[in-house]
């Protein structure tokens, strides 16, 4: 592997009570690499995604950050570990009472002791970022759900995150929010040098910006498939893999080619 691994996922097993959803999960995701978690719906994607922010304990298992075993953390190694976690949410998670500004200036007045004037600034440079210089003053109801997804995204990234995870990023965008959006994840990873790990089943922002993927099986509750989607699609290894990344590509004209 080129790049030394960022997280490492060994033996996990994720349940809901006495119900398996996940099993033997082995997985290594490479620092500054943009990686997604694909597979069919109840496949497992956003459960697993849960763990790995620390909104589900696994039943067992460990998940490594840089070596250290994020499930053996004491609560205030924990925490700060977290911080250097931006989430953006299907919903984009954003409060619908506050502005953009006010939003994105939430977890820098929580976790820093940065003055109101730094605050605002920062504030400023993430909104530009992603394409909202200016939008400060606006509320959520006011935008686009591109321009929302944008907005959390914005968010996401106001503490400086070494990793940035997506869930479901493009679901409810139209093509050209969900192609746009792509991009975006594509400079951000490029000006930040931050790991990605996205939770998706769009096979265009799959095919357009994954480096690695690992595909999750919903009957056999495991990893059957990882590595690069193209050469995935090329030598599926088994039939549920190719029907998965073959779905609905020939009804895709305009896929980002630039990519």
């Amino acid at each position: 592997m080129a790049r030394g691994a960022h997280i490492e996922v060994r033996d996990l097993k994720l349940c809901y009570g006495e119900h398996v959803i996940l099993r033997h999960l082995d997985f290594d995701v490479p620092e500054g690499s943009i990686f997604f978690i694909i597979g069919g719906s109840g496949s497992g994607k956003t459960t697993l995604l849960r763990a790995l922010v620390g909104l589900h304990r696994p039943r067992s298992g460990r998940i490594l950050y840089h070596g250290q075993d994020f499930l053996e953390l004491d609560p205030g190694a924990r925490e700060r570990m977290l911080r250097r976690f931006g989430v953006l949410y299907q919903s984009s998670g954003l409060f619908t009472s506050m502005t953009l500004g006010d939003n994105v200036a939430l977890p820098l007045h929580e976790f820093t002791r940065l003055s109101n004037r730094e605050i605002d600034e920062v504030v400023r440079l993430k909104l530009e970022l992603v394409g909202l210089g200016g939008f400060e003053s606006y509320y959520p109801s006011e935008l686009s759900g591109g321009m929302q997804k944008r907005a959390g995204l914005a968010r996401a990234m106001a503490l400086d995150p070494e990793i940035l995870f997506f869930d479901e990023p493009s679901a409810g965008l139209d093509p050209v929010a969900a192609r746009r959006l792509d991009e975006l994840v594509l400079e951000l990873r490029g000006s930040l040098g931050a790991t990605v790990v996205i939770v998706s089943h769009d096979l265009a922002s799959i095919f357009a910006i994954a480096d690695e993927c690992i595909y999750l099986d919903s009957a056999e509750k495991t990893i059957t498939a990882r590595g690069h989607p193209q050469k995935l699609l090329e030598a599926p290894p088994n039939r549920s893999v190719a029907e998965f990344l073959t779905a609905g590509r020939a009804n895709e004209p305009g896929r980002m080619e630039h990519v």
